[in-house]
């Protein structure tokens, strides 16, 4: 057999070495005999080696025949059969383990395989596997661990054929799964084109995690092995040799196996992709995956409000913001010196750039633009979209509500009318039965008051149950008292004819109120439904009336004041308030606030406008006043539509032509701004029995 070895080598000397140095350095190595277990044959031969090397080197002329050898291009030594396994030893030590390894692995290889249980195949075993573990380490040494893992595990294939050293098995298996983290990032931080590499370690990144128990380490196969702060840090390392979409692939599964925080970071990934790519639907995803997570100490709110943002739903991003249970965010958004909208900008903007955008293969990472988000086409299409399927729905949802409302009258009469003969009066919710409303319904021909009937309907059940759930538990609660009972069990009678007792009484003034405020109800809302024209005020004759007649009073509730140009407004306080009456509201506060703004009266609307709006209102005009300017402002309704009503809160869409001039204190003219037309989303609230302008925004 010939080894890629010369005597200079298997000696360990260099070419120049003096015959001292070669006897010195033999002796050297007669001393230290690998202690590993080779059989006593082999190191045998491997002396008598080491010996023939150094009488050949230390004689003058063999060694310069031996030299001219070497310069006409001799490379490598013959070994006998015998002294094989003996050369192989000296090849290893000589500091090229990967060489010595191939050969040994051919050696132990069919046909050559030495015979079962000689003491060759123990040398050569052993040999294996010393060899395979020093060029895994050399390998690591040049950080290719993917060629480490390959030797060690070659190593412990050719052991397991073996059978033999069970021990040395062990290490290379503990040698392997050390070097795991970092194979895997040898695999998956080379070039693209290396698909199947990376594809590889794709895989081994996304098995070593399930078997370690996901992110959070739970139950983890390795033991102590690579502890969370390792891991964190090594993950940490990996991420960003992922595409976007490996990331999300890798932590869905992962949170389909029960990781939390997998499904967060697939939060964030979804977020980065829809943004990054101009994908809103992927926010869409995000936000469903952000509401089911259940992370401890996880604020949700502000992140579900910058994807509401995102998706110009400025409602829906305030009210999130408000809602966090950060109390240092809200107090930040509290005292922002400009608009609420322009905060929640900037926290959306920092959130995309140091949380979202960063960590992705394929995502720069640059500096975020909101304004080339909301100008792209694609994201303006989808929001239309969106904004017509959401009115869609809306329109079919009412629709199936009213006809629910139709045929369930019509099941309830029918029902009525064929039972009626065994139905006791007295049995029903309340005194005159259900027919006698119907009655009432037919007189009106309202489905609003059936509306009103059944919501009624349904609190007085409520407050029947709650009632009866409370007895029931204070009657539990007096049974499960064995003191008390063990004084007398007739009192146990007693207790329960006074709690039924107490009980009837309270139906009975129910029963006999709950008429009278249902009637009440229905009159009050009648106007909604049925008005007389000739009571009705046309939003045409209001907008006339505040032109022409600016210091007289109109619809009713606008009364003249002392002041130049101001008016009073009574507070409007009808549960359901027509669109004419918000209209005038919302007139009445465009001239207060465009005389005050202009310098011309104050601002005194604390009855009709909230708080937070005047000290918005108060707060542009000291800016102003800082400035030195004034602002002209004149506005005029054109379109108000009803978005939305509910008993607290009302929500329109106006259109107004708009045109705002800026004048110095001087009289100088600096700007001006026409918008024709200009779209207001204006909100009201009902607070103090009164209903009020609490919010609006503007391009909607």
């Amino acid at each position: 057999m010939e080894l890629p070895l010369d005597h200079f080598r298997l000696i360990g000397v260099s070419p120049s070495a003096t015959s001292e140095e070669i006897l010195r350095a033999f002796q050297l190595r007669l001393d230290k005999t690998p202690d590993e277990g080779f059989t006593y044959e082999v190191l045998t031969q491997r002396s008598e080696l080491l010996r023939l090397t150094a009488d050949l080197l230390t004689d003058p002329e063999s060694r310069r025949e031996y030299e001219n050898l070497l310069l006409n291009g001799a490379s490598g030594l013959d070994f006998s059969s015998n002294r094989e396994v003996a050369g192989l030893i000296l090849l290893w030590e000589s500091g090229s383990p990967k060489e010595a390894f191939k050969i040994t692995r051919k050696a132990l290889q069919p046909p050559q395989t030495p015979a079962l249980g000689s003491s060759r195949e123990a040398d050569l075993t052993l040999l294996a596997a010393l060899t395979a573990r020093d060029s895994a380490i050399q390998e690591q040494q040049v950080r290719s661990y993917s060629n480490a893992a390959d030797f060690l595990q070659e190593g412990i294939q050719l052991l397991q054929r073996m059978g033999k050293l069970v021990e040395k098995r062990k290490e290379l298996e503990e040698d392997l799964v050390a070097l795991l983290p970092y194979r895997i990032l040898d695999l998956l931080s080379r070039d693209l084109n290396e698909q199947e590499s990376h594809k590889k370690g794709l895989s081994m990144l996304e098995s070593f995690i399930i078997k370690r128990g996901g992110l959070e380490g739970n139950k983890s196969e390795y033991g102590d092995y690579l502890n969370q702060q390792e891991f964190e840090a090594f993950f940490q390392q990996i991420r960003p040799f992922l595409t976007v979409q490996e990331q999300i692939d890798l932590f869905l599964e992962l949170q389909k196996r029960g990781s939390l925080e997998s499904g967060f970071l697939a939060f964030l990934s979804l977020t980065a992709i829809g943004f990054s790519r101009r994908k809103p639907e992927k926010l869409f995803e995000a936000r469903r995956i952000l509401k089911k997570l259940n992370l401890s100490g996880l604020d949700s709110m502000p992140l579900i409000g910058c994807l509401d943002l995102l998706l110009a739903d400025i409602d829906q991003a305030s009210a999130r913001f408000s809602s966090s249970s950060d109390e240092n965010l809200r107090d930040w958004l509290s005292n922002y010196p400009g608009n609420k909208l322009e905060a929640i900008c900037i926290f959306c903007k920092n959130w995309l750039e140091n949380d979202v955008l960063v960590g992705y293969r394929d995502i720069d990472s640059k500096q975020v633009d909101l304004d080339s988000w909301f100008e792209d086409g694609e994201i303006q299409e989808f929001i239309e979209k969106l904004e017509k399927k959401s009115e869609k729905i809306s329109i079919k949802s009412n629709l199936q509500r009213q006809q629910i409302k139709k045929e369930s009258s019509n099941d309830i009469t029918k029902d009525f009318d064929s039972s009626s003969g065994n139905v006791d009066a007295r049995s029903l919710p309340w005194p005159g039965g259900i027919k006698q409303e119907f009655e009432k319904l037919d007189i009106y021909e309202n489905k609003f008051s059936e509306e009103i009937i059944k919501n009624k309907t349904i609190e007085v059940y409520k407050y029947l149950f709650e009632k009866i759930a409370e007895l029931k538990f204070s009657f539990g609660e007096f049974l499960n008292n064995k003191e008390f009972l063990s004084r007398s069990p007739y009192l146990i009678y007693l207790y329960a004819f006074i709690i039924l007792f107490t009980f009837g009484i309270g139906i009975g003034f129910l029963r006999s109120n709950f008429k009278k405020s249902i009637n009440n109800e229905v009159v009050s809302d009648k106007p909604l439904i049925a008005v007389d024209k000739n009571q009705k005020v046309r939003e045409k004759d209001i907008i006339q009336e505040i032109k022409k007649k600016p210091n007289n009073e109109f619809n009713s509730n606008i009364k003249p004041s002392t002041e130049k140009n101001s008016f009073k407004f009574e507070k409007i306080t009808k549960a359901s308030p027509s669109i004419a009456e918000i209209k005038t509201l919302i007139n009445f506060w465009l001239l207060n606030k465009s005389n005050y703004l202009a310098g011309k009266s104050e601002i005194n609307l604390s009855k009709i406008v909230s708080n937070g709006l005047i000290d918005r209102t108060i707060e542009e005009r000291q800016k102003d006043i800082k400035k030195g300017i004034i602002k002209e402002i004149k506005s005029q309704i054109q379109k108000i539509d009803l978005e939305s009503q509910t008993s607290s809160r009302i929500v329109v869409l106006v259109e107004l032509n708009y045109l705002e001039r800026i004048i110095k204190n001087s009289g100088e003219f600096v700007n001006e701004t026409s918008l024709n037309p200009l779209k207001v989303k204006y909100i009201l609230g009902f607070s103090n029995k009164s209903w009020k302008l609490v919010d609006f925004v503007s391009g909607f």
